[in-house]
């Protein structure tokens, strides 16, 4: 019996993945534990073990069980959930939790850690180079609200490294853009204030057939990849029999703006009442990036299960049965 612990369970993310492990064939073979900050009976109502622990604080580690095969590290803070600006919350989490985090691993003679981090270290290349590679040099601005965020994630990769070098514990790192997936909650911090998010601002205007506009250039791509596709990814980590790699979430596609929009359109407008669209090439272009994957498929054996439109359509199928 492998025991596999997720830390940030209670996430968007880490339901979709407790949920992805609960629903393989060779799930018997695994003993799950959610981990957490929050209160909640989402787990126990599926017979999974959770463990309410702030990573920040080492003594709460005592909880977690010992003889561990995996650990999964889905937590920290983001500016996308952080109200306001709270620089020192960032080093707290994700620093002081990632080493606490991997002493843990070491005390319980963890195997294997998979750890979230974000694709912001090397993002501002795609504006030069659309494809973005997993060994590429660190490139970010010193001069935002996301700095500190993006240097304690840096921080932590290398503290894995440390980890990996010195006590032979295999390091897996996963560098993430923005994961697509339906969740009840559809807001997000920018600059320390709450907005709606983007893609979720646009499928309500599709569901109720809104006009919709496409904003700078139509022809920008983003890489648009699935939640349950990331799970795919993670879930073949945890067995995969090397020691050691580094890999872009994605699907190794881009999908154009102009594609986003008449998919959203597609799927989410009623059969009688199809939004219109309405170019505006006089506002501010959409980030664009491509992730190469080929690492991930060479070593996981990852294949993309979901494109655009399947995508879409299984989002959908989420918010009808809510069950995240």
């Amino acid at each position: 019996m492998k025991r596999i612990v997720i830390f940030g369970a209670t996430g968007d993310t880490g339901k979709y993945l407790v949920d992805y492990f609960l629903n393989m064939p060779s799930f018997g073979d695994c003993e799950l534990y959610a981990v957490g900050t929050k209160t909640t009976d989402w787990f126990s109502k599926r017979n999974v073990k959770y463990i309410q622990v702030d990573v920040s604080k080492k003594e709460m580690f005592t909880k977690l069980p010992e003889d561990v095969y995996a650990v999964i590290d889905l937590a920290g803070v983001m500016p996308a959930r952080m109200k306001g600006y709270d620089p020192q919350r960032y080093i707290d989490v994700n620093i002081t939790g990632t080493l606490n985090i991997l002493e843990y691993c070491r005390r319980s003679g963890a195997d294997r850690i998979l750890f979230a981090q974000s694709f912001g270290d090397i993002k501002d290349h795609a504006e030069e180079n659309i494809v973005l590679h997993p060994d590429m040099q660190r490139k970010f601005s010193f001069h935002s609200d996301h700095t500190v965020y993006v240097m304690t994630k840096n921080f932590s990769v290398d503290l894995i490294r440390h980890y990996h070098e010195m006590y032979g514990l295999k390091s897996f790192i996963f560098r993430l853009p923005t994961i697509y997936l339906w969740s009840k909650i559809d807001e997000y911090y920018v600059d320390g204030q709450i907005r709606k998010i983007g893609y979720r601002k646009l499928i309500d205007q599709a569901i109720n057939g809104e006009t919709m506009e496409i904003w700078g250039d139509k022809s920008r791509k983003k890489d648009m990849v699935y939640v349950k596709d990331f799970c795919q990814m993670l879930y073949k980590a945890v067995f995969a029999e090397i020691d050691t790699g580094y890999y872009n979430v994605g699907t190794g596609i881009g999908t154009t703006l102009e594609d986003q929009i008449n998919g959203m359109i597609e799927v989410f407008c009623p059969p009688d009442k199809k939004s219109k669209v309405i170019p505006r090439p006089d506002m501010p272009n959409a980030p664009q990036y491509i992730m190469d994957i080929t690492s991930a498929v060479n070593d996981l054996g990852y294949s993309p299960k979901y494109d655009y439109i399947s995508m879409l359509k299984d989002m959908k199928l989420e918010m009808e049965l809510n069950r995240f």
